[in-house]
């Protein structure tokens, strides 16, 4: 929660940011940008006698923080259709390829020999395993690969990455993005795990096992998928077997209300400006 507030919060601070910029300066208190915008609609942007220095970088903060807004939007809306696009791939290959199988209830078996399991998330959501993961996993490991997998799709775990995805996309030699997506990938698989371990009689020696398994394997996930392979399995394996004390009520009610914090505060700012 806290890093999608972050993200959200990061984008609007910089697009809000070049339109405070923008737009003139000279306003009602608490008119803010969005009272300047609506000058804009109205043709009334500048005043008159304003030197060309200053309405030149006005207009070009304003232009640049359209630009900014419609460039996240726009790699916002690539990024899902990507994913949708490579998970219809998926099917249409599974649709000849892949089997069912006793041994692993309610997924797909494809003829692959290395190790693989994966999900694909959307309205005919899928769960896939390779005939290597079955070979490798007992049988006790590859419920609770499954059950991680269901656990992925249950919460759509997939929608959560998206947005990082998009930044990603969009500001691709950006360390901190990157770290950032990293992180929250590997959050996400944590949150798979503890689902999983909710189902009755799978315990963490067993799916902490199969990662193990999985990571010397060098099990792999196609485009668009989500994997129990994915993340530092060597963080997820420790905290499986050594998991750290949940967050008390007080703790996670700071974290809401910091995440609202940190969305509300640049809008605002905004309003305010």
């Amino acid at each position: 929660m806290l890093w999608q507030a972050l993200g959200l919060a990061g984008g609007l601070a910089a697009i809000g940011a070049l339109l405070t910029i923008g737009v003139d300066g000279q306003q009602t208190r608490f008119a803010g940008v969005f009272g300047g915008l609506g000058r804009l609609a109205s043709g009334q942007l500048l005043q008159p006698h304003q030197p060309p220095l200053v309405a030149t970088l006005r207009l070009a903060m304003l232009a640049a923080g359209f630009a900014l807004l419609s460039v996240l939007s726009w790699m916002l809306v690539i990024a899902f259709a990507d994913a949708i696009a490579a998970r219809r791939r998926q099917r249409e290959l599974l649709a000849l390829l892949a089997r069912g199988d006793p041994k692993a209830p309610g997924a797909l078996v494809i003829d692959y020999p290395a190790a693989a399991a994966y999900c694909l998330p959307g309205i005919r959501s899928q769960i896939v395993v390779s005939v290597g993961t079955l070979e490798l996993l007992a049988p006790a490991e590859l419920a609770a690969v499954l059950a991680h997998e269901r656990a992925h799709l249950r919460a759509r775990h997939d929608l959560v990455l998206i947005p990082f995805t998009s930044l990603r996309r969009t500001f691709p030699r950006s360390a901190v993005i990157t770290q950032a997506y990293r992180t929250v990938a590997l959050l996400v698989e944590m949150m798979a795990d503890d689902r999983a371990l909710r189902v009755r009689g799978l315990f963490a020696r067993e799916l902490a096992t199969a990662l193990l398994r999985f990571g010397t394997a060098g099990a792999q996930c196609p485009a668009g998928a989500l994997s129990a392979a994915e993340g530092e399995l060597t963080a997820r394996v420790n905290r499986l077997l050594a998991p750290p004390p949940p967050l008390c009520r007080a703790a996670q009610a700071v974290v809401v209300l910091s995440a609202a914090a940190l969305v509300l505060t640049p809008l605002l700012l905004l309003a305010m400006a």
